[in-house]
């Protein structure tokens, strides 16, 4: 990943708008097209490199790899390496990464909804994620992040 450097314009920009709208540190973590998608991937529990991918066949090899890569240096998912042949590579939301379920939860509940008010088709619905919605219903109940 390419250095940012520290003292820019728009690195001060973007600290001063952190401060001014909570939303923005949410954003400057998680933005962009792909990274939300695979959080929402990884909710279901640990999974390997090829299951996210076939989770989300639109997405490139690089783009995976690259999102990947923030996501493990903003410390919300985990890597964990397997020392075998073939190595067995896994990826699993951290603590802070679980923390975000009930946005990305809240965010497919309001896409749903949005759908059914503006007629959009949806090719899914939360149910097409059975693991997704009981490890939320689980959290729920318990109050704790699974």
């Amino acid at each position: 990943m390419t250095a940012i450097k520290e003292s820019s314009v728009i690195q001060e920009n973007k600290a001063a708008a952190i401060i001014e709208c909570p939303v923005t540190y949410v954003m400057d973590r998680i933005g962009g097209y792909w990274k939300p998608i695979i959080l929402f991937q990884l909710m279901s529990g640990e999974k390997r490199y090829n299951e996210i991918r076939k989770g989300i066949p639109p997405i490139t090899e690089k783009m995976l790899i690259q999102s990947l890569k923030q996501l493990e240096a903003e410390a919300l998912v985990i890597r964990k390496a397997q020392p075998v042949v073939p190595p067995v590579v896994t990826y699993s939301l951290s603590d802070s990464g679980r923390r975000l379920q009930g946005v990305l939860h809240a965010m497919a509940e309001w896409v749903i909804e949005e759908s059914k008010i503006k007629d959009i088709p949806l090719g899914k619905e939360l149910s097409d994620f059975p693991e997704v919605v009981a490890r939320w219903e689980s959290q729920r109940e318990t109050g704790q992040p699974s």
